[in-house]
Formats: structure tokens, C-alpha cells, sequence
């Protein structure tokens, strides 16, 4: 488990890039919580959000609105945040979102 040693790149941070997967409606709820866990860290405080999205190209993905909702985004006040649908497999999205 990588999670642990998160706190080693968190010095000096600008932006954080948080991938979901749009297709493990099981998982949004961890996805979610670990999510808010990060945005409390002190030394991220500053940092800008980009979430992707991922496997838009999947049947059943959530669209960007409702990931928005499920990662509860609309409580994010002190910072600035943007959500792109992406399929990291086929290249979409994704240089619309680090472009952001």
C-alpha cells in the first residue's frame, strides 16, 4: 500500500491530480473519504485540484456531475477545483484537464 508514504511528496505541492474511477460506483465512497483526507493536509492547503474522471469509455461510467456529487466537490471552498471526463486508455480528456 502506497498511501502511507503520500506525506513524502506533499512538501512544496501546487497541484493535486486525483483519478476516479468512474466505473467502481462501489469504491466512490473510499474514493470520496481519502479524497477529504487529503484536502485537510496542512502542507496541501495551497494546492490547486484537478480530478479526473477516468474510463469514461466504459458502460456505466458516472458522467463528470455525478462524480461531482459523489465526491461531494461542492464543499470545496477554499481552493480552486475542476473535474474532467477522461479515458485514460483512449487519450481523452486528459490534456484538456492539465491544459486547466
Amino acid at each position: 500500500m502506497l498511501r502511507p508514504y503520500w506525506r513524502c511528496y506533499f512538501p512544496n505541492t501546487q497541484a493535486i491530480i486525483y483519478v476516479v474511477d468512474s466505473s467502481d460506483t462501489d469504491r466512490l465512497v473510499i474514493a470520496k473519504d481519502e479524497f477529504h483526507a487529503i484536502l485537510e493536509e496542512e502542507e496541501l492547503k495551497g494546492a490547486v485540484v484537478l480530478i479526473f474522471a477516468n474510463k469514461q469509455d466504459l458502460p456505466g461510467a458516472l458522467d463528470d456531475a455525478a462524480v461531482t456529487e459523489a465526491l461531494e466537490l461542492h464543499k470545496i471552498k477554499s481552493r480552486q477545483w475542476a473535474i474532467f471526463k477522461t479515458s485514460a486508455i483512449k487519450g481523452e480528456g486528459l490534456f484538456e484537464g492539465l491544459d486547466w
